[in-house]
């Protein structure tokens, strides 16, 4: 389960490269992992450190000291296509990621990054533009996203709104999954089939 989804308040990670994919997120070789908080050294490993394991020079922006504690991801357009894999959200939130603005997700990457822990929110592209052009004349211009409000405080007192599913907002708050949503709702599962009989009994047949 991710931590319970609070308003909080980051500067910005600045990577305005488009149609970023899955395998670029995290590289197919590190599928097989299953500790999810040592995918944070995979994440953008490629992007990040050559076959030596040394770092690239320049340094890739997330490894730049300034950068450290940083929640919130400005990406370009088109963030997470490629395949279903979870370890793409799972690597970004592993690292500290909460929160990825973007004119457009792919599809899985989005559902898959509701369900654990990171917010994906669209913003239209004239507002994008202009979001990389703030950070880009103050970097350390900090942000405060509200899930509860569904909006992002910009500088100046201006508020920009965003769209959630409800489903999936109420399961950040909440600091869970579909999973657990549905354990806490057993005493009531357990009551319901305590009063009705099964139709169908899926035994029959059985050895």
């Amino acid at each position: 389960m991710a931590d319970i989804f609070t308003t909080f308040s980051s500067a910005v990670i600045p990577l305005p490269a488009e149609n970023v994919d899955t395998d670029q997120i995290v590289p197919a070789r590190y599928l097989k992992m299953i500790d999810k908080a040592g995918l944070a050294d995979a994440l953008f490993h490629d992007w990040r450190f050559d076959a030596d394991g040394g770092q690239h020079e320049p340094l890739f922006v997330m490894d730049r000291l300034a950068m450290a504690g940083r929640q919130i991801l400005l990406a370009g357009d088109n963030f997470g296509t490629g395949s279903s894999r979870e370890h793409a959200p799972w690597a970004l939130v592993a690292w500290g990621i909460r929160v990825i603005l973007s004119t457009s997700f792919a599809d899985i990457f989005r559902g898959n990054a509701l369900k654990n822990g990171l917010l994906p929110i669209v913003v239209e592209a004239e507002r994008h533009r202009q979001l990389f052009e703030l950070v880009a004349v103050e970097p350390d211009l900090e942000l405060t996203v509200d899930l509860e409000a569904q909006l992002i405080h910009l500088p100046g007192d201006e508020d920009l709104p965003f769209e959630v599913d409800p489903f999936a907002k109420s399961m950040l708050l909440a600091g869970t999954d579909e999973i657990g949503w549905l354990l806490r709702h057993m005493p009531v599962i357990e009551a319901y089939q305590a009063g009705h009989a099964a139709r169908v009994d899926t035994r029959v047949g059985a050895d």
